[in-house]
């Protein structure tokens, strides 16, 4: 069974990565970030105090969330409604952060997790899922950026759907955010100990999705010991692009071939 772990903080894009390596190797996308949404959103509906354990602990034994896919993306569903729009909103996001912090809330989730990962391929991300969820997975990468780049990515994420917000006060949420994610007590936001993985920094992910390209290249590396092309390995893997001389394109079209080739030899059968 294939686990590859993708850890990192808020709007770093690893969702985006994600997404992109799911679909290059045709396995299963698990937004872990979306069942502590669905968590906060919970206690928000019902007037819960997402700090008070005590108070969140029945409401989460009894929480109803499920996870399923659809046109090719996750719908994740609470009580048996449709939240994925919902629990997007800046207010559910901030909460999502506090709420995961609770012991009782991130046992239940990561229970489910689990049982997903040990049941099919999939490529999670998260905060913890390579030092916590998944501490075994073979494959593991921790994902960041600067927090003002995280910014802008949210702000304008934020804009196209219609919401008015602050770009100061959201980058102060992010800060925030980061802090409390990675100084909790239980499960923080981290790097994985044991065997180093990749990092990853995707400041230029907003050019394309290079960043996932990358990624994917080290996975391959790491996997079969082969990279499409050793020269499209970033700096965080490595190696910088050495081509000199040769142009920007045509290193792009000398990684793609090297990326065909890896597909035709073992392609996604090889990975199960």
């Amino acid at each position: 069974m294939i686990n590859i772990a993708l850890d990192g903080p808020a709007g770093s894009g690893k969702s985006t990565v994600a997404k992109i390596i799911a679909k290059k190797l045709d396995i299963l996308y698990l937004d872990t970030g979306a069942t502590y949404r669905a968590c906060a959103l919970k206690c928000l509906n019902e007037g819960v105090d997402v700090r008070d354990e005590e108070k969140v602990r029945p409401l989460i034994e009894n929480i109803d969330i499920k996870v399923k896919y659809e046109n090719g993306g996750q719908v994740t569903l609470l009580d048996g409604k449709n939240v994925s729009a919902e629990i997007r909103k800046n207010e559910v996001s901030m909460l999502a952060s506090a709420v995961s912090a609770l012991k009782c809330v991130r046992l239940k989730m990561v229970e489910m997790q689990r049982k997903i990962a040990a049941e099919c391929n999939c490529v999670l991300d998260g905060r913890d899922i390579g030092s916590f969820v998944l501490p075994d997975a073979k494959y593991k990468f921790f994902v960041t950026a600067d927090p003002e780049i995280r910014a802008q990515r949210r702000y304008k994420e934020l804009l196209e759907r219609g919401q008015k917000v602050d770009f100061n006060e959201l980058l102060q949420e992010i800060k925030t955010r980061d802090y409390n994610d990675s100084h909790r007590d239980f499960a923080p936001l981290k790097k994985a100990d044991g065997p180093p993985g990749h990092d990853a920094d995707t400041l230029f992910l907003c050019q394309g999705p290079r960043i996932a390209e990358q990624l994917f290249d080290a996975f391959c590396f790491k996997a079969h010991g082969v990279a499409p092309h050793k020269s499209n390995l970033c700096a965080s893997f490595g190696g910088l692009c050495r081509c000199t001389g040769k142009s920007a394109r045509t290193r792009a079209r000398c990684a793609q071939r090297g990326r065909e080739r890896i597909f035709a030899r073992w392609g996604s059968q090889s990975l199960s």
